[in-house]
Parts: C-alpha cells; sequence; structure tokens
C-alpha cells in the first residue's frame, strides 16, 4: 500500500509547499479565484491539445495547457476595464465560466472516454508516477528559485495591492507573477486536477491566517497544514475507494473548519477571562 500512496503524498507535499506560498499572495491581491480561473484554462489548453491528436500525446497537451494560461496571464495583468468600474474579481469570473463552458463544449466533441475526461477535471494523484513527480519538482523548483531571488519585490508588490490609495501597481510585475503562477498551475493541474490546486492554494494559505502575520509563520503553517489534509485525503482515499481529488479537498475543507472552530473557542475563553 505504501508504495501505491509514496509519489502521490509527495506531489501533495510538493504542491502543499509551492501553492502555499502562492496562496499568500493571492490572498494579499485579493484576487481569491485567479487560480480556478487559470486551472480551468489549463484544463482548456489540455482538452484542445488532446482533440487535436488521436493519440495521447502529453507534450501537445502541456503545451496547449501553457498557452491558455499564458493568455490568461496577460489578461490579468492588463484586462482592468472601466477605471476601477468593474472589480478584477469580475474579469477572473468570467474567464473562468466561458473557460469551463468551452471545456464542455470541447470534451463533447472529443473521442476522448469518460475516465479520461474525468481524469483531466479531477486529476489522478492516486495514480501518480514517480516521473511525473519528479518533472514537477523540476518546475517548481525552478519557479521557486526565480520567486526566492525577487521574493522583496513580489512580496512588497503583493502587499502595496491592499492600498486602495496607490493605483499604479507595476503592469510587468503582475504579469511576470501571474505568469509564474501559470507555469506552477499548468503542471499541477494535470496531474492533480483543478479543484485540488485550488484548495491547496487557498484554503492552507487562510488557515494559516487564522493564527499567525507574519510571512514566514503563514508559509510554514500553510504547507503544514495542507501536507496534514493531504496525507488525510489521500488515506481515506485509499483505504475507502473513495475518488482522490475530492477526498483532499473534503479533508482540506474540515481541517480549515477544526482550526476556524478552534480559534474562535480560545478567543471565546480569552474574552470571559478568568473564573
Amino acid at each position: 500500500m505504501i508504495e501505491l500512496l509514496a509519489p502521490a503524498l509527495v506531489a501533495c507535499l510538493l504542491l502543499a509547499c509551492v501553492l502555499s506560498y502562492f496562496g499568500y499572495h493571492v490572498l494579499m491581491r485579493e484576487v481569491i479565484f485567479v487560480d480556478l480561473a487559470l486551472a480551468q484554462l489549463a484544463a482548456l489548453g489540455g482538452a484542445l491539445g488532446h482533440s487535436l491528436t488521436e493519440h495521447d500525446d502529453g507534450s501537445l497537451t502541456y503545451i496547449g495547457s501553457f498557452a491558455l494560461t499564458f493568455l490568461g496571464a496577460a489578461i490579468f495583468t492588463w484586462a482592468r476595464p472601466g477605471a476601477g468600474r468593474i472589480p478584477q474579481e469580475a474579469v477572473i469570473g468570467i474567464v473562468y465560466g466561458v473557460s469551463a463552458a468551452l471545456v464542455i463544449l470541447v470534451l463533447s466533441q472529443s473521442a476522448l472516454d469518460r475516465d479520461e475526461i474525468e481524469a483531466m477535471m479531477t486529476g489522478r494523484l492516486l495514480f501518480a508516477e514517480w516521473s511525473e513527480v519528479g518533472t514537477m519538482a523540476g518546475v517548481f523548483a525552478a519557479i521557486a528559485t526565480f520567486h526566492y531571488v525577487f521574493r522583496s519585490v513580489f512580496l512588497e508588490h503583493s502587499h502595496a495591492h491592499r492600498d486602495i490609495n496607490k493605483t499604479d501597481h507595476n503592469r510587468w510585475l503582475d504579469f511576470l507573477f501571474y505568469l509564474s503562477f501559470g507555469v506552477v498551475v499548468t503542471s499541477a493541474v494535470q496531474l492533480a486536477g483543478v479543484l485540488v490546486v485550488f484548495g491547496l492554494l487557498i484554503v492552507p494559505a487562510a488557515s494559516a491566517a487564522i493564527f499567525y502575520t507574519g510571512v514566514l509563520q503563514r508559509l510554514l503553517g500553510a504547507w503544514l497544514i495542507g501536507s496534514i489534509a493531504c496525507a488525510i485525503g489521500i488515506g481515506a482515499s485509499a483505504q475507502w475507494d473513495l475518488p482522490t481529488g475530492a477526498s483532499v479537498v473534503t479533508a482540506l475543507g474540515a481541517v480549515f473548519a477544526c482550526l476556524a472552530f478552534a480559534e474562535r473557542f480560545v478567543n471565546a475563553r480569552r474574552s470571559d477571562g478568568p473564573l
């Protein structure tokens, strides 16, 4: 059993680590659903790649996914209509809805069977292979190195998004952020699926924000929370033969609910004071 679960667990540890970092930035920028939109664009690119070949061509699928996420990065960077009259979340929602509809249309004309379509949308973590995990780790290492070198610039820029009086955001920094984020999403969604990628981006970062304010504390806390939830979800999936992606996302939600309840309970005890 452990031999079967090991690649999935390692993949989840990598995903939790990298997506926790991007989750911190997403919360600071208040663009919560940008990951869901980028992941849906990656799924659309993958569906288009599959539809253009009769064979399982992984390279064409990846190229299609990256091309669409590149387009999404450009849209989210420069398409801010109406001088603030339309929030960026509206643009993100429109991109997500249209890309989701296009995925359905493309797949309706595809020769893919049901299992292949489900794998594209919900992932196949439980059947991950070490070669796939290694490739994903290499991509994540390159992106992590890039963000580590320019960490101060990206952190300052993300924090500046909360300043309502600051309107001169550097569009090129935004584009580099969304593009590097898109590379991570493109690599992750092929293996983990849209829901798992979104869950690991938001839930661990939000959970850590309940208890911590420092950047390093939030990153480490989010990685730990995401890793524990992934282990629970994958274990439950293997034990009871449940869909892996849905199990992981459910575990993430359960962990968040427990932490939020614990925080409210502790605060209530503190406010009551000693008996």
